[in-house]
């Protein structure tokens, strides 16, 4: 069970009452109500971990009203105390009433008769979605703290891509698909698009889907019937239910099974899908973000992946750079990780030294974004000074300071000038190839880097005998 310190009971029939009270085995501080304006005095009086209340106590007996009303049973309640997790009992013959209470706002329903494991079951879920929107709020606020950083201020020409084409499709209703290794920002760009939507002031449900597995993950995304397989106690929303008018963000969509990949299939083209063991169509109004760091082509051509579902995902691309593309935003990122830190813990730490910048400028960044912010706050625990010094940093980021040199052979039978034009070629060559490298073959930002027109530098590419394509 989880941790609670007082929980309401309201219900009429104190058959109704018993098996909660039960359930909570004297844990908890426990008051009852029997009757609405019992509950109401309950309510302004004291505040609840839970707070489990008859359908009949709210709705009346027997009332039913238009889906868009029910909102209004529960604003009373909401009016006294706006956070409560009101947990609806209901007999079977009013089910759909519970479940539009839900949409409307409480948290969840029981149908009687209860037991303790649904009641266990339910406080849980309950518990775990509160714990996940305080997660989300604290990444929210992550978010509003680096996003001028990791968006309007990047001075990397591929970001600048990047947000122009959030700014472009973030006022839409497109499906996006977000192209990025891991640790690139996936997440925080799905919330910038949400945040700068229409539907910024609904839901945004973030789903790992790598971090679940098969069997779980389809009632997780759709929801299921009560009885649809071993263990499914009752009856269960998923998350584009939940998600209705808000944005739902499918992270490492490439490792969906294909029962999974049908489902979506059906929601993205028809706006439906059923909850597992379901035979009705449930309407679904989501705006889906998907994210992957996975060649789903790739997937495609293998047969892992199905073709018309990867088109109708891939509907508007964005491929996000990784860290070691964009090194331009290393200073930047940086700066804005060590504010938050000192929003924080209030230390005072100003920089970081000119010998950790190069070897960050130098370092191949596999974990991206987030292994640097890791970085830099594990450096922070660890400094004493007001400036992050090589000391707080883990040995191997330095080791590979400096090999970026060009070592020649010396042959002291050249003369000196020969040698000189060797060396001019070799480290010219090797900016080439950097340079192409970094921007993935493309002729017209290499050459604004360089300084060149596209023109020189094509004849570059040729005296050195390189291939543009090789490195796109």
């Amino acid at each position: 069970m989880i941790p609670m310190k007082k929980v309401l009971i309201a219900a009429a029939d104190s058959d109704e009452v018993r098996p909660v009270s039960l359930c909570l085995n004297g844990h908890v501080h426990t008051d009852f109500a029997r009757s609405r304006m019992e509950c109401m005095d309950a309510f302004s009086r004291s505040r609840y971990d839970f707070s489990f209340i008859d359908i009949r106590l709210i709705m009346g007996n027997g009332e039913v009203a238009p889906e868009n009303h029910y909102s209004a049973y529960l604003e009373p309640f909401y009016r006294i105390f706006p956070t409560a997790d009101l947990i609806i009992m209901t007999p079977p013959e009013r089910i759909r009433d519970a479940v539009y209470l839900v949409k409307a706002g409480a948290s969840d329903f029981l149908a009687y008769p209860v037991n303790p494991s649904e009641i266990t079951f339910i406080t849980e879920r309950v518990y775990e979605r509160n714990r996940e929107k305080v997660e989300l709020d604290y990444l929210r606020g992550k978010l509003s703290d680096t996003r001028s950083v990791v968006m309007e201020q990047s001075k990397s020409p591929l970001m600048k891509e990047v947000n122009q084409k959030i700014r472009s499709v973030a006022k839409t209703q497109t499906t996006v698909m977000l192209h990025g290794e891991t640790g690139t920002g996936k997440t925080l760009i799905a919330g910038l698009i949400h945040q700068s939507s229409s539907r910024k002031h609904k839901q945004f449900i973030n789903v790992h889907c790598g971090a679940m597995p098969d069997s779980l993950i389809e009632s997780e995304l759709f929801g299921h019937e009560k009885g649809a397989f071993t263990g499914a106690f009752r009856r269960k929303m998923g998350k584009f239910e939940i998600a209705n008018q808000g944005t739902i963000f499918l992270d490492e969509i490439g490792t969906i099974s294909p029962t999974v990949q049908i489902k979506l299939l059906k929601v993205l083209q028809d706006k439906t899908f059923q909850k597992v063991g379901g035979e009705v169509d449930i309407q679904t109004d989501v705006r889906i973000i998907a994210a992957t760091n996975d060649d789903l082509l790739s997937m495609v051509k293998h047969g892992d992946f199905r073709k018309d579902l990867y088109y109708r995902f891939n509907v508007f691309p964005i491929v996000i750079p990784p860290l070691r593309e964009r090194i331009e935003d290393i200073g930047g990122l940086s700066r804005s990780f060590i504010s938050r830190l000192n929003s924080q813990y209030q230390k005072g730490i100003t920089d970081v030294d000119d010998l950790v910048m190069e070897a960050f400028m130098a370092y191949h960044w596999p974990g991206n974004i987030r292994e640097l912010e890791n970085l830099i706050e594990r450096a922070y625990i660890l400094e004493s000074g007001d400036t992050l010094s090589p000391k707080s940093f883990p040995a191997e980021l330095f080791k590979n300071q400096g090999a970026a040199l060009v070592q020649l052979p010396l042959a002291i039978s050249m003369p000196i000038s020969e040698v000189r034009k060797k060396a001019v070629d070799n480290i010219e060559r090797q900016y080439l190839v950097e340079l192409l490298s970094y921007y993935k073959g493309r002729m017209k930002l290499s050459a604004e880097k360089a300084g060149i027109t596209p023109r020189q530098l094509l004849k570059l590419i040729t005296k050195y005998n390189l291939e543009k394509n090789n490195y796109k």
